[in-house]
């Protein structure tokens, strides 16, 4: 699904709005009388083609086409999606959605990124809105708050989960919707135990960051908790720490006064924290540390990982008639050494996604694993000829040397930004039967794809490079 976004206001959120559909193929048009609309975008987009890519092991769509205006009726013309991302004053917001409503095609889902105002005080004035309340850096967190008209948020959930993203539709109105109130909860109390001199600043992000924030990634706040009850689940964790809520531990009933005292000492203690740090640095930081924590959780099919996982199966398969892409991704922080760039381990790993990726096309895809079929490889030879950096794109293709029998014999072309070769990994893999853990040869419909693969792979020149490291077996009977 790919249609034309509008976004309406083009700051942080705004912004993050645009990256997501335009990278997900949308064309984006922006409307915002901010001079400067181009440049924070332009900002946005870099950090955003830098990470979002990396999620996947699959190539994105191809980029749609991004364009600015000064006249919003012209950048409303044809579109399927409003975002509004403006200030969070209900004022100002009703002036927008007045013309909103007014300008935008009468198919369109026009939606608020609003964190605070309910859909009922935004169409106050007659206008037609949901709220679809995001998170940053919306390139990259899934979740979005749907509140409002059922019909509406069950269309926009189509369109969000298109891109990406996980739609959360709220039952019922309520101020700040879901994940902003519980924010606010841990926001009142961290301002008061900074207040109150029991932490400093740094010191409360790091029991966040140390403890109960890793655990929330993977499994939220009731998961966790039914874990800590022991064998004996959730009710038992609620016998025995339930009175605990009705001690004093909190203060989230009350809201320290922001006087000039306890701004200043915030200020300070964050200043001190990461005032070293631009704040460009710091979403890069940032964003790095969610790339690798997403895939992290992508390899176990938990939280937010499900979410690429399942968007990334809606890609289509490239063809593999001729040398498929099959890996197309930014270089992440974690494939990097001491040196600054790719580390050679890393070559091998680019290798395993490629190789992955051809064995699905072959019809050697999860099912096929799951009833007991795989490869196994057998040898790799690398040859580094560029040094690659990370943020870079790279591309893999994959060419079909031999097939026959029990072996697949490949051939990656690692390509840096430029489309030169940076690497080649020629690679030998013997089928296996899981069950026996020996070489077995592949079923009839994975050797029938190969021999279909072979064959308009014969017309390819063959790599100067191949042969190198890998001897060209006289014998397909494999290993076992």
């Amino acid at each position: 699904m790919s249609g034309k976004a509008a976004i309406v206001g083009s700051g942080v959120i705004g912004s993050g709005w645009a990256a997501r559909f335009l990278l997900n193929g949308w064309d984006v048009a922006v409307f915002d009388p901010d001079p400067d609309a181009q440049r924070k975008t332009a900002e946005v987009l870099d950090n955003a083609r830098r990470a979002l890519p990396a999620l996947y092991n699959k190539s994105l769509p191809p980029e749609g086409t991004l364009s600015f205006h000064t006249d919003l009726g012209e950048a409303l013309s044809g579109a399927s999606w409003v975002q509004e991302s403006g200030p969070e004053q209900l004022a100002v917001k009703h002036a927008i959605h007045r013309d909103l409503s007014r300008l935008a095609p009468a198919d369109a889902v026009i939606a608020s990124s609003t964190s605070g105002f309910t859909p009922s005080a935004l169409a106050s004035e007659g206008a037609r809105v949901i709220a679809a309340h995001p998170f940053n850096p919306v390139y990259l967190l899934p979740l979005v708050e749907l509140v409002g008209d059922g019909p509406t948020c069950a269309r926009a959930a189509e369109h969000l989960r298109s891109v990406g993203m996980f739609p959360l539709i709220v039952r019922k109105e309520i101020d700040a919707h879901v994940a902003d109130r519980l924010l606010e909860a841990v926001w009142r109390e961290a301002l008061w135990l900074v207040r109150d001199g029991i932490c400093t600043t740094e010191e409360l992000d790091e029991a966040i960051r140390m403890g109960f924030g890793l655990r929330w990634a993977q499994m939220g706040l009731f998961e966790t908790y039914r874990i800590a009850g022991g064998e004996a689940g959730m009710r038992h964790f609620l016998a025995q720490f339930g009175p605990a809520l009705k001690w004093p531990w909190t203060r989230l009933t009350d809201v320290p006064e922001l006087d000039d005292a306890l701004v200043g000492l915030i200020s300070e203690q964050s200043d001190a924290q990461s005032g070293h740090l631009s704040i460009r640095a710091l979403e890069r930081q940032r964003d790095d540390n969610l790339v690798a924590i997403l895939r992290a959780l992508r390899r176990s099919n938990s939280g937010a990982g499900k979410v690429i996982a399942t968007h990334e199966a809606t890609f289509p398969e490239p063809s593999p008639a001729t040398p498929p892409v099959t890996v197309r991704r930014q270089i992440p922080q974690t494939w990097a050494d001491y040196n600054g760039h790719m580390n050679e381990a890393a070559y091998l790993g680019a290798a395993s996604e490629a190789s992955d990726r051809f064995m699905a096309l072959i019809g050697c895809d999860e099912a096929y694993i799951a009833q007991g079929g795989s490869y196994f490889t057998l040898e790799s030879h690398v040859q580094y000829l560029a040094e690659l950096r990370v943020g870079e794109l790279i591309t893999i293709t994959t060419q079909l040397l031999s097939g026959k029998g029990k072996t697949l014999h490949l051939f990656h072309r690692l390509n840096g930004p430029d489309g030169e070769t940076a690497a080649t990994i020629e690679t030998l893999l013997v089928h296996v039967d899981l069950r026996t853990r020996r070489s077995a040869p592949p079923s009839e419909r994975v050797a029938a794809l190969i021999a279909e693969t072979a064959m308009a792979h014969a017309a390819l020149p063959a790599p100067a490079a191949a042969g190198r490291g890998i001897a060209v077996r006289t014998s397909s009977a494999g290993a076992g």
